[in-house]
């Protein structure tokens, strides 16, 4: 019986020593890596100054001629025709935030072709066939520029796929100059008329503008921008009207000068995008 309880306790001693053992031959759990520097999100759009170009096309809209001389003798102006012109502009802005910003800009419009046609009846005309009066007509030609000045504000909408639709609008004001404007005229009935020219002459106007279009962010700092624009740049005024025989008229107006403009423009954010700063997270910690 002695050696039965013997046999039992060694049993169970030797029982105890295995998980001891098993431990010992085990290796060492190594604490879990650390976590790796991952760089902190950047935005898309910070407030700064900014700097702006661009080049486009105006297309001219419908605009009045008038003449005060003309008017007094009832005659009108029955044809008017104009060319596009091109656009260079630049400017300087402040981006407030992610959907506001505001910006100056200059520009200058090139000289473009204007011409025009007035009719009138000259009563005091004697014709070839013994009558008296005859149907006038007057036609004008001219080079109008401009260089405008704007202060505009413009609402960006959200951006989609790195494309941001915007609106805005602008006040300021134009010069508007008209150059080499000559007058040629001719009767119905067949005789030639006199030759007039008018001086050169630029006039300062209130000008508006509404804007609408699309950035694309070609990075944080650059975005192009594709953008239609309705301008209204006031009136133009030419010098006096010089007859060919010494006479003077009253100088020619053209009023309500309105362009549809498309153009294509760069935006250079001046300040510099926030670098990554890596951010690291605590270890895990195990528990005992």
């Amino acid at each position: 019986m002695g050696s039965l309880k013997s046999f039992v306790l060694a049993g169970a001693a030797t029982l105890a020593m295995i998980p001891g053992a098993f431990a010992a031959d085990l290796a060492p759990v190594a604490p879990p890596p650390p976590m790796l520097p991952q760089a902190a999100p950047v935005e898309e759009c910070c407030g700064g100054w900014y700097l702006r170009g661009d080049i486009g096309v105006g297309v001219f809209n419908s605009m009045t001629w008038a003449d005060q001389d003309l008017v007094a003798v009832n005659g009108s102006f029955v044809q008017k025709a104009h060319a596009d012109t091109t656009i260079i502009g630049a400017g300087v802005g402040y981006q407030w935030n992610t959907w506001l910003r505001v910006d100056a800009t200059a520009e200058f419009r090139g000289a473009t072709e204007f011409k025009a046609a007035d009719s009138l009846f000259n009563a005091f005309v004697f014709n070839p066939n013994g009558t008296q009066g005859s149907q006038q007509f007057n036609f004008f030609e001219a080079k109008v520029s401009s260089l405008v000045f704007l202060a505009n504000a413009y609402v960006d909408l959200g951006t989609w796929w790195c494309i941001t639709p915007f609106v805005g609008a602008g006040v300021g004001f134009a010069g508007n100059t008209i150059n080499g404007l000559t007058d040629f005229g001719a009767f119905s009935s067949g005789a030639t008329g006199g030759f007039g020219f008018a001086d050169d002459h630029t006039k300062w106007d209130f000008a508006w503008a509404i804007h609408a279009g699309l950035a694309y962010n070609v990075s944080n700092n650059l975005k192009l921008e594709l953008s239609y624009r309705y301008l209204n740049l006031g009136d133009a005024v030419a010098g006096t009207l010089h007859c060919g025989n010494g006479c003077t008229s009253a100088p020619v107006q053209i009023s309500n000068i309105t362009s549809n403009d498309f153009r294509i423009g760069m935006r250079w954010l001046l300040n510099d995008t926030p670098a990554p700063q890596p951010v690291f997270a605590p270890p895990l910690m195990r528990k005992g």
